[in-house]
Parts: C-alpha cells; structure tokens; sequence
C-alpha cells in the first residue's frame, strides 16, 4: 500500500476522527517515511475531501457537523427514491440486467470487504438509476448531495449487519425495478439510505415532548 492509501485508512478506520490534527511528524514516524511523502498524501486527500489543510495551522481530517449529515441522508431519501421510482417506471429489460449485476458483484466484494471495490460500484448503481430516471434536475441534486468523504466513511462505518443490509437493499432495488414497481423501489432506496444514516450516525435522539400550551 502507498502512503495515500496507508493514510486514508487510517481516517476511515477511526485512527483519526473528524476534526483531529494530523501533524507531518507524527505521521511519518507512525508511516516509517519521510515527511515528504506524507505531505503528498495530505495533499491528495485534501482534493478529496477527506482532509482540511490550513495555512499556518496544518491539516486535520475534515469534519461534518451532524446535523448536516442528517439533512444530506434526509434529502438523498427523498430524492434517491424519486430517482429509483422513475427508473422502475422506464428501465428496459437490458437496464434491469445490469443493474442487477452490478449489485450481485458488489455483493461480492463486499463479502471480501473490498471497500475501494464496493464503493465504487455502490456509486455505478445509483447513478444508473439517476441515469433511467431521465431527469437532469434529479442528477444534479443529487450530485450536489453525494460526498465522497461521507460515502466512504460510511462504508467503513457499516458493520457485517450492516454491510449484509446495504447489499441485499442494492438486490432488491433491482428486483423492483425489473418488477416495474415503482413504490416499491422507491420504498427500499429510501430504506436503504436511512440504513445507512444509522451506520454512521448512530440511533436518532428521541424527539421532545411537545410544551402544552
């Protein structure tokens, strides 16, 4: 492994945690490298929002207050299951197909726990959904939506249960979709995001008694 990819999983593996300071010395003898390499790698994970490099104050792993990440998986909910509703009302036979596909392989790489593997064919899927939903004002919202940084610290967030879920949500979104029912497919995406809201976010604090007037 590189010192990118050494470094990267040391974010998504909770070594760091949102927020903390990621010094140049600290890192290089944790990494047994110089510290040129890991400024590279500090630079490369800032063009991928995984790090914040500041001048004068150094870098540290980005942070995304919570009640952000609640709005982010509220409004992919609502607009990912539009997207998957559509696509069950439009998806040829050859749509269905590879939809399918793709969510059986990742289904097999996540078995492997091959993260790189599944995130990338986790955002092959959806977007091949937003693709047969034939809206470009759903493509760009959701665009506007999905960060990578959230997306992959979700994976690494996801445990067997988890992962297990998300896989079989993937199937059954296709078997949706291939059924031509679009309540649904968009039923199980809006699960299967809120799913995933649990993974990284944890129980929902329960809701205040409401003041008698």
């Amino acid at each position: 492994m590189s010192v990118i990819d050494d470094l990267r999983s040391l974010i998504l593996g909770g070594r760091y945690a949102p927020g903390d300071r990621l010094g140049e010395v600290e890192l290089a003898q944790l990494l047994q490298v110089s510290r040129t390499p890991v400024r590279e790698a500090l630079r490369q994970l800032q063009s991928e929002g995984l790090v914040e490099v500041t001048a004068n104050k150094g870098a540290r792993v980005i942070e995304y207050p919570a009640a952000d990440l609640e709005t982010i998986f509220e409004l992919r909910a609502r607009i990912e299951g539009l997207a998957a509703r559509q696509a069950a009302a439009t998806a040829t036979d050859e749509d269905v197909e590879r939809l399918h596909e793709v969510a059986v392989s990742l289904g097999e790489h996540a078995g492997r726990r091959e993260l790189d593997a599944v995130y990338r064919l986790n955002a092959e899927f959806h977007q091949e959904l937003v693709r047969l939903g034939g809206s470009t004002v759903l493509a760009q919202s959701i665009s506007a939506l999905v960060h990578s940084p959230v997306l992959l610290r979700t994976y690494s967030a996801f445990d067997e249960e988890a992962m297990r879920r998300s896989v079989n949500h993937h199937i059954e979104i296709a078997a949706a979709v291939r059924a031509g029912d679009p309540e649904w497919a968009e039923a199980v995406m809006r699960a299967h995001l809120f799913s995933a809201r649990a993974s990284l976010l944890g129980p929902r604090k329960p809701r205040k008694p409401r003041k008698q007037a």
